[in-house]
């Protein structure tokens, strides 16, 4: 496929059964190229299973897995996996496994040793192409299995943990380099516990949790729906802010909260906003920032994952 083709990944009531186990109860979502979808879940939710039945590892006990509209086909579709645990051999030299792999998928040698000089020196490892996998660090042997996930040119990436290892400015590149990844329209899906990750990437994310999606959506439309009356102030005079606010008997603040650097104020409704801040409109020369306090990404999936078993 052109990387200037939309592609539409549709899965559609998807079961999986392992004997008396149900490990997938009628997921459905749906995914599309030039964007990332976070699939998240704590450990057993079914996302490896997922992954599987995506990649036709194995197939559905029903439902479907259609691009555009039809069944995957692998000989024109290419898809690169990056799972969580390394997948390469260590004992042997990098290139020399990296284009057997390619070739695995059909790409020829030449093409498939320009593509990994091109990911290797993007990644900055281009200098340990003809050494052993098990010569490197740990964050570097994370950095060849993402070169070998890439190798082949994939529409369709899935990312498992793939900062798993890495330090900071090795993290750094690989941000850039899946942020033109998404850019360049490819398809991506992205499985990650770290979830400032998730929220750098994905606009939509789905969360699994006993089998079934218990949460979908785009992020930003997922944390409006929740309660909007918790406010917080940022000020270098937090006590003069506070002692005013706990000696003014406001009826319509419910419970105020401070630290170092802020106050957080919860309203008995969020309808409260205007009114808070006209109240201490005449502090305006101590507040640096008046802000409504959304839930993060991490307190949203604690809450929809407690009760996993």
């Amino acid at each position: 496929m052109t990387g200037d083709e939309c592609m539409i990944l549709t899965i559609n009531n998807v079961t999986k059964n392992f004997g008396d186990k149900s490990v997938l109860k009628g997921i459905s979502f749906s995914a599309e190229s030039g964007k990332a979808v976070g699939v998240l879940g704590r450990n057993g939710a079914g996302k490896t299973t997922l992954i599987r039945i995506i990649m036709n590892v194995f197939g559905a006990d029903s439902g479907s897995v259609t691009l555009d509209g039809n069944p995957i086909n692998t000989k024109n579709v290419r898809i690169g996996y990056l799972p969580e645990e390394r997948g390469l051999y260590p004992k042997k030299k990098i290139m020399e496994q990296l284009v057997y792999f390619a070739e695995l998928q059909n790409v020829d040698k030449k093409v498939a040793m320009q593509n990994a000089e091109t990911l290797l020196r993007r990644l900055d490892i281009e200098e340990y192409k003809n050494r052993r996998l098990d010569t490197l660090s740990k964050g570097n042997q994370q950095k060849v299995q993402l070169v070998a996930t890439l190798i082949a040119n994939p529409d369709i990436i899935i990312l498992d943990e793939p900062f798993s290892g890495l330090d900071p400015v090795n993290a750094s590149l690989l941000k850039d380099l899946v942020k033109d990844l998404i850019r360049n329209g490819k398809l991506v899906l992205f499985s990650s516990h770290q979830m400032n990750y998730i929220e750098e990437f994905c606009d939509e994310i789905l969360i699994l949790n006993g089998g079934k999606i218990v949460l979908s959506g785009g992020i930003k439309e997922i944390k409006r729906g929740y309660a909007r009356n918790i406010i917080e102030i940022k000020t270098d005079d937090i006590k003069t802010i506070t002692d005013f606010l706990n000696n003014g008997n406001f009826d319509f603040i419910k419970r105020i909260t401070c630290d170092n650097e802020k106050i957080t104020i919860t309203l008995i409704d969020d309808s409260y906003k205007d009114k808070l801040m006209e109240t201490i409109s005449q502090f305006g020369n101590l507040i640096d920032g008046f802000s409504v306090k959304e839930p993060t990404l991490n307190e949203i999936f604690v809450s929809f994952t407690e009760g996993q078993i």
